[in-house]
């Protein structure tokens, strides 16, 4: 028997495709797929400057053309510091036209700018050729020297520790981490239940892992104050509703849908006639690095599929003795018999009506969902005539 349940509010199925929800529209999203969060800062004043304040976490945060543009900048922009300073020594003590042989230079070999380069860059980098190096003559030459050497240390520590905190930081980390393209909504133990999967392509594990979840969505208050873009928390976990994971396969993460949920109201129907953004997350500490990391998603009204339910990816394979993770599954779901009412409204169906949910059957004046669209066809015929 096919299960059905009472409909209140729907009226016929080609109202779904005159009202456009059959095919998805423009995305908004407030995470992107990659993760990253589709914002953009405006009239922001002295931006710049307080960018520059911190620009030790600046020039990690920027993309790597700009590290890297910044990195080729400060040990040029030294080098020709260094040699201008170099160069003015050699000229007030007129090294550079000294034709006496008993003539001391303050710098040996270094008579024109371009000598004055190579030195500069043989000081700061410890190069030491031997050709060029500074006397005894001229006491503000071993000044200069001296500075030019810290100064070379404190810039490479700089730019080094600039690029060894971008290849390690944790965002690389969650490239690996991927999220199902869907989310479903099924019953599990007789209960509404959003899942959504989550899975790490990596063998080193994700330490600490936790899952927390978050529906962005438009909210109205007592006193007619609009909050565009309200945060709900959506409490999620594993089979036992724990935030926390056992991170060794692909998981898949379930939101039951209670009274503290913000989809208890919220219909087969309703759901493609809403806006919101159900904004996912995973946090752990990295293994191999000890780095703290979040792998972020989102998911659109769009993107979460009614009465379907994820396939099993995970399997035992005697002849390897392994446990086999087939990422072919990942994102395959399959459809189950699943009301197409709220969970309140399911729930009020139990405390109504002694009989079990799949051999309720309703009467001939009741209007119906049902699961299978063919039955669903039949029911507007009837309705139409």
């Amino acid at each position: 028997m096919a299960l059905v349940f009472q409909r209140r509010g729907c009226k016929h199925s080609h109202w779904l495709e005159d009202e456009g929800f059959m095919s998805p529209g423009a995305r908004e999203d407030i995470i992107r797929r990659n993760g990253d969060c589709n914002m953009t800062y405006a009239n922001l004043k002295k931006r710049h400057s307080r960018y520059l304040q911190d620009l030790y976490t600046t020039l990690v945060d920027v993309q790597w053309r700009w590290t890297l543009l910044v990195f080729f900048l400060g040990f040029i922009i030294s080098w020709l510091s260094f040699a201008f300073i170099w160069y003015m020594i050699i000229k007030v003590h007129g090294d550079d036209q000294a034709v006496n042989e008993e003539h001391i230079p303050c710098i040996q070999n270094v008579k024109t700018f371009t000598a004055s380069f190579l030195f500069s860059i043989e000081t700061q980098h410890t190069i030491g050729y031997g050709s060029r190096f500074t006397t005894e003559e001229c006491p503000e030459a071993v000044f200069v020297m001296c500075i030019q050497s810290i100064t070379g240390v404190i810039l490479q520590a700089f730019m080094v520790g600039v690029v060894f905190a971008k290849l390690t930081r944790p965002k690389q980390r969650s490239n690996t981490i991927i999220f199902s393209r869907n989310a479903c909504i099924c019953l599990r133990d007789g209960n509404l239940c959003l899942m959504f999967r989550v899975g790490d392509m990596r063998k080193s594990f994700i330490i600490g892992a936790s899952v927390k979840a978050q529906v962005v969505r438009k909210r109205i208050t007592e006193e007619g104050e609009v909050i565009p873009y309200h945060q709900y928390d959506v409490k999620v976990g594993n089979d036992d509703g724990s935030e926390n994971l056992f991170f060794i396969w692909p998981m898949t993460i379930v939101h039951v849908i209670d009274e503290k949920s913000p989809f208890i109201n919220m219909s087969a129907v309703d759901l493609m006639n809403e806006k919101f953004e159900l904004v996912v997350y995973l946090e752990g500490t990295t293994e191999s690095t000890g780095n703290t990391m979040q792998a972020r998603y989102s998911y659109q009204p769009a993107d979460i599929l009614w009465g379907h339910r994820f396939e099993n990816l995970i399997y035992f394979d005697k002849a390897s003795d392994n446990y086999i993770v087939d990422f072919r599954e990942f994102n395959k779901t399959k459809e189950i018999p699943t009301p197409l009412c709220s969970a309140r409204d399911l729930e009020e169906f139990r405390h109504q009506n002694a009989d079990p949910l799949m051999c309720y059957t309703p009467s001939s004046s009741d209007q119906i969902v049902c699961l299978e669209p063919e039955m669903f066809a039949a029911q507007e015929v009837q309705s139409a005539n």
